[in-house]
C-alpha cells in the first residue's frame, strides 16, 4: 500500500469517528515522515540543536548517550513514530510521559552559567522549530518537491506535535515564513565542548563496520543541507562544489532504500489501518 494513494483524501464524518491519530493519511506530516529522507532530517536537527549551549548541557548532564547512543536515538525515533502514526490515545500518552520527564530535568549550563529546565517554553520552541525545519528541508531536497501551500500545511500540522510537549499553539510558527523568521533571528549558537563530543555520536555512532558506509551517506546528506553558519561553527571541511554531488548521492541512496526496503512497522501499521477504514 503506497502512501500516495491517501494524500488527497479528506476526512469524512465517518472517518472522524475512527481514530487515525493526530494527523491521518491525508496529512503532510504522514507524507514527510513516512519517507526515508526523514532519517536525514533527524540527523540535521540533532546537529543544529546541539549548538544551543543550554539544550546540549541538558543532554550532557541528563543522558546516557555516550554509553548507549542507540538507545537514545531509538527512544527519539519511537516517540516520533507513535505521535505521528499511532492512535490519538497513544500519541497523547507519549506526550504526557515526555512532559513528566522534562519536569524532572534541570541544572546549570557550565558555558553560559544559566539555570535551565527542560520544560522551559523557549527551549522547547527551539527544539521544535529546528526539527520541523529540518524534516521539511530534507524532504524537499531528498524526496520530492512540495509547493509553498503544502509546506505551510506541514508547518501548521506540526503545531500538534508542539502541543504534545507543552507548548501552546499561539507560541508556535504556523507558516514556513514565520518558521524561517524565528530561526534567522535566533542568536547564541556556539560549539561547546559538549556539542563537539556529541556530534561524533551523531555522525559516526558505534556500529558494525558493514553498516558504517550506509550511515555515512545519510550523515553526509545531513551535513549537505546544513546552513553555512552551522557548518562553519563545527568546522566541517566543506567546499561549495561538494554540495550538489553529495546531495545527488544521498538522493539516489534514499530513493533506492524506499524502493527496496519495507516501510518501518509503525508506518505499515498506520497504512493498513487507513486502508481498512477506507474500504
Amino acid at each position: 500500500m503506497k502512501l500516495d494513494r491517501f494524500r488527497s483524501q479528506r476526512s469524512s464524518p465517518q472517518r472522524v469517528m475512527t481514530d487515525l491519530g493526530l494527523f491521518g493519511p491525508g496529512s503532510m506530516v504522514w507524507r514527510v515522515h513516512a519517507d526515508p529522507a526523514s532519517l536525514v532530517g533527524g540527523l540535521r536537527a540533532l546537529l543544529i540543536q546541539a549548538l544551543h549551549p543550554v539544550a546540549m548541557a541538558a543532554v550532557e548532564q541528563h543522558s546516557n548517550y555516550r554509553e548507549d547512543p542507540w538507545s537514545r536515538l531509538m527512544r527519539t525515533s519511537e516517540y516520533l513514530s507513535v505521535t505521528t502514526f499511532g492512535d490519538t490515545a497513544s500519541a497523547r500518552a507519549a506526550g504526557a510521559r515526555l512532559r513528566t520527564i522534562h519536569r524532572s530535568i534541570k541544572g546549570v549550563d557550565p558555558v553560559t552559567g544559566r539555570a535551565y529546565r527542560a520544560d522551559d517554553p523557549d527551549l522547547l520552541l527551539w527544539v521544535h522549530n529546528v526539527e520541523v525545519h529540518s524534516f521539511l528541508k530534507s524532504y524537499r531536497v531528498y524526496a520530492g518537491s512540495i509547493n509553498d501551500r503544502d509546506a505551510d500545511r506541514y508547518v501548521a500540522e506540526m503545531v500538534r506535535h508542539a502541543e504534545l510537549v507543552g507548548l501552546s499553539a499561539e507560541e508556535v510558527p504556523h507558516t514556513v515564513g514565520d518558521l524561517r523568521d524565528y530561526l534567522r533571528s535566533f542568536d547564541g549558537l556556539a560549539l561547546t565542548a559538549a556539542a563537539r563530543e556529541g556530534v561524533r555520536y551523531v555522525l559516526a555512532p558505534p556500529m558494525p563496520l558493514t553498516l558504517r558506509p550506509l550511515w555515512s551517506v545519510a550523515a553526509a546528506g545531513a551535513v549537505a543541507v546544513l546552513p553555512d553558519k552551522v557548518r562553519g561553527l563545527y568546522g566541517f571541511p566543506w567546499v561549495a562544489p561538494a554540495t550538489p554531488a553529495v546531495r545527488a548521492a544521498t538522493y539516489a541512496f534514499l530513493r533506492a532504500a524506499k524502493l527496496l526496503l519495507p516501510a518501518p512497522p509503525p508506518v505499515r501499521e498506520a497504512l493498513e489501518r487507513a486502508e481498512r477504514l477506507a474500504a
